[in-house]
């Protein structure tokens, strides 16, 4: 049931559903000096990106409003693979004080507001995610010492951004010719490519997904939703 709330223990509090977290947490984000935030998908924390990404919240923003807010953002390799990747960018470039990552791994799905409140991405089930409300002092360190982590060995945007665009506009090509077991030779020829510069397609592509092997390559794809 959506709104459902179950206390686990002191300072940690699961909620089922955004518009619980939203009635929770709106006064804090639109407040906040200090914002972080990780995500593996665009689906991931998309009620907070601002009007018009969450028909539920009928166009109601949670974005900082101050404009010396420090934000900070980190987004799995993979993502700028979406197309609607750029969309998304430019919305969340929108505010004057936001930093944006890329980490060529999975990252823990978290937002932190001002060092004192951690909002973690649970399961979805029926359509709905769960969310952890941590305000336990000792918890908030550790995820935000993970955050950290996970920043320090991130890249800035605009190294990835450049050359993600052609992969971007060839990966579904690619990922279809993948999953049909193309031999290269023959996928090259439709794609129009020579036969080196569509293995090295192919490579750039894996590297995003952050995958080992082909097959690997199209189960990423699959969990972030590009096929």
């Amino acid at each position: 049931m959506a709104g459902t709330v179950r206390t686990t223990d002191a300072g940690i509090t699961v909620v089922r559903g955004e518009e619980e977290v939203f009635r929770r947490t709106a006064h804090l984000f639109a407040d906040a000096r200090s914002l972080t935030c990780a995500a593996n998908t665009l689906a991931s924390w998309g009620w907070t990106h601002g009007p018009g990404d969450s028909p539920g919240f009928s166009g109601r923003s949670i974005t900082p409003r101050r404009p010396d807010a420090r934000i900070r953002k980190v987004y799995r390799s993979g993502m700028l693979l979406d197309p609607a990747w750029s969309q998304r960018m430019a919305t969340v470039l929108e505010h004057p004080g936001v930093e944006v990552r890329v980490a060529d791994q999975e990252v823990n799905e978290t937002i932190i507001i001002d060092g004192r409140l951690v909002i973690l991405a649970g399961d979805l089930r029926s359509g709905e995610r769960t969310y952890s409300l941590i305000t336990r002092r000792e918890a908030v360190r550790g995820v935000s010492s993970l955050f950290e982590a996970a920043w320090r060995g991130a890249a800035d945007l605009d190294l990835f951004d450049a050359g993600a665009a052609e992969i971007r506009r060839l990966a579904p090509q690619v990922l279809d010719l993948l999953g049909r077991g193309v031999k290269d030779e023959t996928a090259a020829r439709e794609l129009g490519l020579g036969l080196r510069t569509y293995r090295r397609r192919v490579a750039e592509l894996m590297a995003a997904l952050g995958a080992d092997s082909r097959f690997q390559a199209g189960v990423r794809a699959r969990e972030l939703g590009l096929v």
